[in-house]
């Protein structure tokens, strides 16, 4: 009896590498991240990351473009002591230096929701399970409000 391996093919249709042709476009973006944080070391301050994210943001297509800057504004309200940058081509916060939280464009990797994640640093533990990241389409005002909570807890 012989196995197959079942292999994903990659866009291009030849044999897969690892990653998809989007998630190496977001590991590139991710080091060109870190040589311009370099370049910039000790002269780099949060009114270099702003400009980065909103740049990232005004680059996106209208649906995400309308979410991104609804969260960033709820975000920057919620928890103004974190930072704007940009973590693998997308505007996220941190704290100390490390991302609380991030938003994810639904392009980004062809998705048919945009997403606002929290990584690990984020204050959000509730027993021995809890959320980590949230779907979005489209933002009510108690949508606003229950971003703003969990960004302030996050950030805290």
């Amino acid at each position: 009896m012989t196995t197959t391996k079942n292999t994903p093919k990659t866009d291009a249709g030849a044999g897969y590498d690892g990653f998809t042709a989007d998630e190496r476009a977001a590991m590139k973006d991710h080091a060109l991240e870190l040589k311009s944080a370099g370049r910039r070391g000790a002269k780099a301050s949060a009114a270099d990351g702003e400009a980065d994210v909103l740049a990232k943001i005004a680059e996106m297509d209208d649906a995400d473009r309308l979410l991104a800057q609804r969260v960033h504004t709820v975000v920057r309200t919620a928890a103004p002591h974190l930072t704007p940058k940009l973590w693998y081509g997308m505007p996220a916060y941190a704290r100390d230096g490390k991302i609380v939280c991030f938003f994810q464009s639904a392009a980004k990797f062809k998705a048919r929701y945009a997403t606002l994640g929290f990584n690990d640093p984020a204050n959000l533990d509730e027993g021995t399970m809890w959320p980590t990241a949230f779907a979005l389409t489209a933002l009510s005002a108690a949508d606003e409000q229950r971003i703003a909570d969990l960004v302030a807890r996050a950030a805290a």
